[in-house]
């Protein structure tokens, strides 16, 4: 009879790669789920930029604003026709919501979500009444949709 000098092992045990297989098997979808809820939480899916969350990287990197690249053309013009909605009335901000579409048609994609975010501001600025008489069909009647989401 012949002895063997490597010891013998257990059949379902095969060594620490199999083990460190098995770990990671269990760890890594856990991981890959946490981290892709917690991205998805970042985004703001509301449209809304005052319901943003800041986060400990955003408080980090406040200093390199001046780095950051150029906002979009209907982000600016969303915030300069929410400003002159608070400053004057809905109607002037719906009327400049038009002349900027005719006259950079690229905006035209923007305009139903930029117009539906001027009838919720509006609401909050003049209550859901006043904020109603000033509905114009500009973009398919947006902000009177945006006027009523944010009346209910």
């Amino acid at each position: 009879m012949k002895h063997s000098t490597n010891p013998q092992t257990r059949r379902g045990h095969r060594g620490p790669a199999r083990q460190l297989g098995r770990t990671l098997a269990l760890v890594l979808p856990v991981v890959l789920v946490l981290s892709g809820t917690l991205a998805v939480t970042r985004v703001n899916w509301s449209g809304n930029p005052s319901d943003s969350v800041l986060t400990a990287t955003d408080v980090t990197n406040a200093g390199d604003a001046k780095k950051a690249a150029p906002r979009a053309p209907q982000d600016v013009l969303r915030d300069q026709l929410l400003t002159e909605l608070q400053e004057k009335d809905p109607g002037v901000a719906l009327t400049h919501l038009q002349q900027a579409v005719h006259e950079r048609p690229s905006l035209a994609r923007h305009c139903a979500s930029i117009a539906r975010a001027l009838g919720r501001a509006a609401v909050r600025v003049y209550g859901p009444s006043r904020a109603q008489s000033y509905a114009r069909p500009v973009c398919d009647t947006a902000f009177a949709s945006g006027v009523a989401a944010a009346h209910s």
